[in-house]
């Protein structure tokens, strides 16, 4: 296991920097004409999809709103620490913005917390709510049945892969594997017909967050022959009807284990580099584009770090790159698996103008930038309107693709405990990979994390 000292080293450099933010008066408020809108900038300065996106609201708000002024509190930070240096900045009217980028998974531990304030008497008089599809409303619900944020797009996943490479493998180009074990041969082969490429990547450990529980062990997870799975009767993570989280199932032990195969017969990258928390960077920006990786589990918004003006333009990606959807275990129907979430516009409970947050909200989703957002973001869209415009479905390969696969997709369980869930799961994920545990060491580690985390509201399945 990578020794947890970082851990405390961590908390002491955010607490740090919130209160350097509290000490500049970051917080929103102070003046009643202006509001400061906080989002998670990319870590790769090249990549400007957001900044450049938010830079032309910011001129369409405020020509429509004289005298009124938007301030960006841009954080740059891989997607751990940004949660962490959120949540702090929402603790104090000193340091909190009047709007913030929420992950799905996060925003109900944030309303658990107080920290957001819900916007139902916003959308009361917003004729446009009723355009965004229900699916994506509820990933912004509270427990107590509000409604916290305002979505700006969904995801799903799949498996992107390198024509050039399957061809020197002697693989086919229009690969769609049934099972898992069709994915680990196709890497296998690769091993040994390319041995001079990174077979398959799929993201793992604490380092890289939620990337690995959601991206890898979830798509592996909702796709087993267990309890639940690929037919949607039942979650196995969380059982709704015992209102229980799902200890180390044989479904969770056989996802461990799919993970333990790819780092234990190497065919991932190497494990410092799987560790890196930087490695989606990478992905995007070096391995895919440069012909380093062979097949990567991963989602449908990488072609934004490929557009103009990206700063890694790969104009021929969709040439390069074949798509398969990601097989159950061993084919159950209905053969496929994603998982879908996406981020949200909220308004923290202690902004000091919520009013005016919302008009940038307002701005934002109309129809006519809410569709330049999801295309800009290589984004899903979650207004009906946008969905059903010829203009999105044409706009850029793999929309249709990815879109299609929201049939078969899944939403992680957003209960509060859910991000001290999902960092349960990354511990066993990295002991697996370090090779630190076996998968049973690994699933047992597991569920006396998740007992803790809970409160022991624990089923054995």
């Amino acid at each position: 296991m990578r020794p947890t000292a970082a851990l405390p080293t961590l908390l002491a450099l955010t607490l740090a920097a919130a209160g350097t933010l509290t000490a500049c008066g970051t917080g929103s408020g102070s003046d009643p004409d202006t509001i400061k809108v906080s989002f998670k900038q990319s870590t790769d300065n090249s990549i400007k999809v957001m900044d450049t996106y938010l830079a032309d609201i910011k001129k369409q708000f405020e020509k429509a709103n004289p005298g009124k002024k938007v301030e960006f509190v841009p954080i740059k930070a891989p997607d751990s620490e940004y949660y962490t240096k959120l949540q702090q900045m929402l603790r104090s009217p000193k340091t909190a913005p009047d709007l913030v980028y929420e992950d799905t998974f996060l925003i109900n531990s944030d309303i658990t917390s107080g920290y957001l304030e819900p916007l139902d008497r916003y959308l009361a008089k917003w004729q446009d709510w009723n355009q965004f599809i229900d699916t994506a409303k509820e990933a912004a619900k509270g427990e107590d049945g509000k409604t916290y944020g305002i979505p700006d797009g969904t995801d799903t996943r799949g498996l992107w892969f390198s024509k050039d490479i399957f061809k020197k493998a002697g693989l086919p180009t229009d690969w769609q594997p049934k099972t898992w074990n069709d994915v680990l041969d196709a890497a296998r082969t690769i091993k040994q017909k390319a041995p001079d490429v990174i077979p398959l990547n799929v993201y793992t450990g604490k380092p890289v967050g939620e990337a690995a529980t959601m991206q890898t062990f979830e798509m592996l997870l909702y796709g087993t022959d267990g309890t639940g799975t690929s037919d949607g009767t039942s979650d196995p993570l969380y059982d709704k009807s015992a209102k229980k989280w799902v200890a180390g199932s044989q479904a969770f032990k056989d996802s461990l284990a799919f993970v333990e195969t790819v780092y234990k017969e190497k065919l991932g990258p190497d494990v410092s580099d799987a560790l890196d928390p930087n490695v989606m960077t990478r992905v995007r920006g070096e391995w895919l584009p440069q012909g380093k990786l062979a097949i990567a589990l991963d989602g449908s918004w990488l072609p934004q770090d490929w557009l103009p003006g990206s700063g890694h333009e790969w104009p021929e990606w969709s040439d390069e790159l074949g798509l398969a959807a990601m097989p159950t275990q061993n084919g159950r129907a209905p053969g496929k698996v994603s998982m879908s979430g996406g981020w949200t516009w909220s308004i923290p409970a202690k902004a000091g103008n919520p009013d005016l947050a919302f008009e940038f909200i307002k701005t934002m989703q109309t129809k006519a930038n809410a569709q330049k957002w999801y295309v800009a973001n290589s984004g899903i869209a979650v207004r009906q309107d946008v969905a059903d415009d010829p203009a999105y479905v044409d706009a850029q390969p793999g929309i249709k693709f990815f879109t299609d696969l929201v049939a078969s997709t899944h939403y992680r369980p957003a209960y509060p405990a859910y991000p001290k869930v999902s960092t349960a799961v990354q511990e066993a994920m990295e002991g697996v990979t370090t090779g630190d545990m076996s998968v049973d060491e690994a699933a047992k580690g597991y569920d006396e994390e998740l007992k803790s985390a809970t409160d022991d509201q624990v089923i054995e399945k």
